[in-house]
C-alpha cells in the first residue's frame, strides 16, 4: 500500500495585516501513525473562521499561541482512518481542532474532538456551520448571554457572517426587532429580504450611529458584537437600562495588531454600562461545548421547519486556505466559509 501523504500548512511567521502566503510554509510529508489510545483522522473539510487570525498572534488568546513552525490551527470535519481508541473507532465522523492538514493524530481530548452521531444524515458543510461551532456560538451567545425577550431590539454587527446571520434569525424567532450591520448593499438586501431582518445598515456607505438611532427608536436591548471598535462605541451610546452586550468577536482589530496582542484603545463610553446598569460579557464556543447537543437539536429542528436558513461557501483545495481566510475581512464572503481538502 502506498504511504499516505500529509499535505499541510505551517505557520512560518506572525502575519501583519491580512495574511500572505509567505506567512506560511507548505509541506508534504508521510502521514503520522497513531499510538496507543490515539486515532488518525483524515480531514475532509476545513472551517475558515475569524478566530483563525487571532490564533496566529504571538500571545495567548482563548487558546495557547501557536508556535512558529507548527501546523496552522483550524477546525475540521473528517473520518477516523485508523484507531487505537474504542470510543472513536474507524469510520466514525468527527469534528475537531485538527489543523490545516490532510491527516492528524489525536487522542481526542486536547483537540476538542466531537464524534458525530452515526444516525445524523446531514452534509459535512452543515456540521461545520449550522450544527457545528458556528451554530453553537450563535445559539448560546444570544440565548445564554444576550437573553432576548419578545419586543426587545437586537442589533447584530457583521450580520451577514456565519454567526451573525444565525443570531439575527434566532432573535426573530424570539420576537425581537432585529437590526443588522453589514458591509455591502448585496449583503444588506440578503439580510432583509431572505433572512427577515427588520432593518440593515451598510457601514461602508452609511453613518452607523445616525442609522442606529433611526432604526432603534426605543434604544438597544441586546447588542451582539462581532466587530468591536467604533461600531461597539456607537451601540453603547444607545443602550437601554439593563441591556446586554454579547462580546463574541472583534473583527475590526484582528489584522491590526502586528502579530502582537497590542490592541488599539477601546470605546471611550464604557461608563454607559454603569449608567444603564447594563452587562457586557465575552465568551467562546468551547465554554458551551459540553452542552453542544442542546443547541444542535434545536437548530436542526428550526432548519427542518424552514425557520432558520444558512449559506455555505466552499473553496476547493487546501492550497487556497490562506487566501480564503482574507475573504472574512475584505467583505467578499457571506455566510459560512469552508475549504474542501481536495
Amino acid at each position: 500500500m502506498d504511504a499516505l501523504i500529509n499535505r499541510q500548512w505551517r505557520l512560518a511567521r506572525r502575519p501583519v495585516g491580512l495574511v500572505k502566503e509567505s506567512d506560511f510554509e507548505w509541506r508534504e510529508e508521510p502521514a503520522p501513525t497513531p499510538g496507543p489510545g490515539q486515532i488518525l483522522v483524515r480531514n475532509e473539510f476545513l472551517s475558515v473562521d475569524p478566530a483563525n487570525r487571532t490564533w496566529m498572534w504571538q500571545d495567548n488568546t482563548a487558546l495557547p499561541a501557536q508556535p512558529l513552525g507548527s501546523v496552522v490551527r483550524g477546525i475540521t470535519f473528517g473520518t477516523v482512518a485508523q484507531s487505537h481508541n474504542s470510543a472513536l473507532p474507524e469510520g466514525v465522523r468527527v469534528l475537531g481542532i485538527l489543523g490545516w492538514q490532510d491527516y492528524a493524530v489525536t487522542d481526542g481530548a486536547l483537540d476538542a474532538v466531537l464524534r458525530i452521531p452515526d444516525d445524523w444524515d446531514v452534509p459535512p458543510t452543515m456540521q461545520l456551520g449550522l450544527l457545528g461551532h458556528v451554530g453553537i456560538t450563535a445559539y448560546f451567545g444570544l440565548l445564554e448571554i444576550g437573553k432576548p425577550r419578545a419586543g426587545e431590539t437586537l442589533v447584530v454587527s457583521s450580520a451577514a457572517g456565519a454567526v451573525g446571520s444565525l443570531v439575527g434569525q434566532i432573535g426573530k424567532l424570539y420576537g425581537c426587532r432585529v437590526v443588522g450591520i453589514a458591509g455591502t448593499a448585496e449583503k444588506c438586501r440578503w439580510l432583509r429580504e431572505d433572512l427577515g431582518f427588520d432593518a440593515v445598515i451598510n457601514h461602508k456607505a452609511e453613518p452607523v450611529f445616525k442609522r442606529l438611532k433611526e432604526h432603534c427608536p426605543r434604544g438597544i436591548d441586546v447588542y451582539f458584537d462581532n466587530v468591536g471598535g467604533s461600531m461597539l462605541e456607537d451601540a453603547l451610546n444607545l443602550l437601554n437600562e439593563h441591556a446586554r452586550v454579547v462580546a463574541c468577536g472583534m473583527l475590526s482589530v484582528y489584522n491590526n495588531v502586528g502579530g502582537m496582542l497590542a490592541l488599539p484603545a477601546g470605546p471611550n463610553n464604557l461608563l454607559n454600562l454603569t449608567l444603564k446598569r447594563a452587562k457586557m460579557e465575552g465568551f467562546v464556543c468551547l465554554d458551551f461545548w459540553p452542552r453542544a447537543a442542546e443547541a444542535t437539536d434545536m437548530l436542526a429542528r428550526w432548519h427542518r421547519e424552514g425557520k432558520l436558513r444558512y449559506q455555505v461557501n466552499v473553496v476547493d483545495g487546501l492550497r487556497h486556505a490562506p487566501r480564503a481566510l482574507n475573504r472574512l475581512f475584505d467583505s467578499s464572503n457571506r455566510g459560512k466559509l469552508i475549504v474542501k481538502m481536495s
